[in-house]
């Protein structure tokens, strides 16, 4: 059936998916009622389950459209000539913050998603997450310049935990942002504090 969608006209299509966002940020999958998704867009309930057989399956395709998206516009603007892994980190935490002052409702989305605790929806979510996690892995850290790290260091045990200060650094953001919109973040105090646990991780592996 999404086919079917697929196959509309651009803008009915950003349509309905601007109101499906809308919604489902405001309210979370539980809550969220298609009557309100197909008010927000202007069009019949019925139409909208010729596109979609439920709200299920409306909410997962909203989510792997909305992963993709910003995917393929954050693999394209990474430089991946850069082999410093500090340097490559920084500039992806920086893109990621200029995409979420650009897309601030795709990413409350992202946001409300990542919290969704009900069980008919949260199996696949954390199937997709576990890839996006692998995906963006080997995306910033293949191919770093092992030459920066000190003599005798286990780089890959190294890389391993950089990516977990990191990882546990942005869980902790996201308990803290869990009731805020994206756009009212500081981004700029939230990655001078980064730029601290980096500093801190450069000294402890990098030479001199």
């Amino acid at each position: 059936m999404i086919e079917k969608f697929l196959n509309l006209g651009v803008d009915k299509q950003e349509r309905i998916i601007n109101a499906a966002l809308k919604v489902f940020s405001q309210k979370g999958y539980e809550q969220a009622s298609t009557n309100e998704i197909v008010k927000e867009a202007g069009i019949s309930k019925g139409l909208l389950f010729h596109y979609f057989n439920n709200k299920k399956e409306l909410f997962l395709y909203l989510y792997g459209h909305a992963v993709e998206q910003l995917m393929n516009e954050f693999v394209a603007k990474l430089n991946q000539d850069q082999k410093d892994i500090f340097m490559k980190l920084r500039q992806a935490l920086l893109l990621k913050f200029d995409m979420i002052q650009r897309y601030p409702d795709v990413f409350d989305f992202l946001k409300t998603a990542y919290f969704e605790k009900c069980d008919e929806i949260k199996p696949e979510l954390e199937h997709y997450n576990k890839q996006l996690v692998a995906s963006g892995y080997s995306t910033i850290f293949h191919d770093v310049d092992h030459s920066l790290f000190k003599e005798g260091t286990d780089v890959t045990r190294a890389i391993q935990v950089i990516f977990w200060t990191l990882e546990g650094f942005g869980l902790q953001q996201q308990e803290k942002w869990k009731a805020s919109r994206y756009e009212d973040i500081k981004m700029d105090e939230v990655m001078e504090e980064i730029d601290r646990y980096m500093q801190i991780l450069k000294q402890a592996f990098y030479r001199e």
